[in-house]
């Protein structure tokens, strides 16, 4: 029986992804690491200030790992949410895990804590490229009804490895973001179709940006991650620039498209229009050969 990542909440992914009885969470609610600023606008608190963190194992290997709760302010990022990621990053270095797992599931930095949680964003990203330094892979997983943006895009492109699946979002300005400031006639947030063959798992996966795209199921998001758990980028200086050339290069190639069918035509996809209704294996099968996220 499958069981949706996307329904379940961030204490339901963990338990199905890791191993049964092995987690074993940091500042867990009873602690009561609450945000000091949200009272101050009489704005509901959360006890985990919408993020869980600890260790656990997966497959008998430990891990450390972060899911955010889309259900509290949309995973927002606040100042103790962000200190909680940081936290879990610098304790992987010191006690070096097999790997760090991001269940990301964030709108971006909470307005309420605008200047805190930026900070926390870019601390976030700080810690997770010192532990990538320190040979310690960093795997996202994106699968969730909020999907992941804002700060939160940004770190999530910091990882080594993305996993989605096809009803994951991730992008740097979310589609509500992009109407409001630019109008409907650039972005209508409520065309469905435009903004999952925009943002969606399938999109970012045939541009490279998601390493990997599975089912919406637990089990399959923990196959998926159990086989991240060695991958590593180099985090070089010339790796970098590689990276910055792709994006320049995917910038001169796509710049002038207007939407992402037009984008799969130019990859090369043979029958763009009906990728939405392919389920993941056979969206897989009709996008083998694509060069995926390729300069040429």
């Amino acid at each position: 029986m499958k069981h949706s990542y996307y329904e379940a909440n961030a204490r339901q992914r963990l338990a199905g992804l890791l191993d049964a009885d092995s987690f074993r969470e940091l500042l867990p609610p009873s602690e009561r690491a609450t945000s000091p600023h949200l009272p101050l606008l009489d704005a509901p608190v959360a006890f985990d200030d919408g993020v869980v963190v600890g260790v656990g194992r997966l497959e008998g290997r430990t891990v450390f790992a972060a899911a955010q709760e889309g259900a509290f302010m949309g995973g927002a990022v606040g100042e103790v949410h962000g200190a909680k990621l940081t936290g879990l990053f610098e304790r992987a270095i010191d006690e070096r895990p097999d790997a760090v797992l991001l269940l990301l599931e964030s709108g971006g930095v909470r307005l309420h804590e605008a200047n805190a949680g930026l900070i926390a964003v870019s601390e976030t990203m700080r810690a997770l490229l010192d532990a990538r330094v320190a040979g310690i892979a960093v795997v996202g997983l994106v699968g969730s009804s909020v999907g992941c943006f804002g700060g939160m895009g940004l770190v999530a492109a910091c990882c080594d490895t993305i996993v989605m699946s096809e009803e994951g979002r991730l992008g740097m300005s979310g589609p509500e973001v992009i109407e409001t400031k630019h109008g409907v006639e650039e972005f209508d947030a409520r065309d469905r179709a435009l903004v999952w063959r925009t943002t969606g798992g399938k999109h970012r996966y045939l541009l490279g940006d998601a390493q990997a795209i599975v089912d919406d199921d637990l089990a399959a998001f923990r196959r998926a991650a159990c086989a991240a758990l060695d991958r590593r980028r180099p985090l070089t200086l010339d790796a970098m620039l590689a990276e910055q050339a792709v994006l320049t290069a995917r910038l001169r190639r796509f710049g002038s498209l207007r939407d992402a069918l037009d984008i799969w035509r130019e990859l090369g996809v043979a029958a763009p229009d009906a990728l939405p209704l392919l389920d993941r294996d056979a969206f897989v099968a009709a996008t083998a050969n694509v060069d995926r996220g390729t300069t040429s």
